[in-house]
C-alpha cells in the first residue's frame, strides 16, 4: 500500500495545475463531481497536493465562518 502512495505522490507525466486541484478540491467540498472528471482527476492530480489544498481551503472555510459570525454578533 505505501508503495502505491509513492507511486502517487511521485506522478510526473501530466501534472495537474493549482488551479486544477483546487477546482477538484473545491467541488468534493460541495459534494458534486462527474465520474469523467474524477477519473480524469485520479490520473493528473497528486495526492499530496490534495491533501495540503485541502486543509488549507478547510482552514479557510473556519476562518472564514469565525468572520461572519463576529460580524453578525457585533453588528448586533
Amino acid at each position: 500500500m505505501s508503495e502505491d502512495i509513492k507511486e502517487a505522490a511521485s506522478r510526473k507525466a501530466s501534472k495537474a495545475t493549482f488551479l486544477q486541484t483546487l477546482s477538484a478540491v473545491l467541488w468534493s467540498f460541495f459534494g458534486v463531481r462527474k465520474g469523467k472528471s474524477h477519473s480524469e482527476d485520479m490520473q493528473k492530480l497528486n495526492p499530496v497536493h490534495v491533501i495540503i489544498v485541502g486543509l488549507l481551503a478547510a482552514a479557510g472555510f473556519v476562518i472564514g465562518l469565525l468572520v461572519l459570525v463576529n460580524f453578525v454578533v457585533s453588528s448586533a
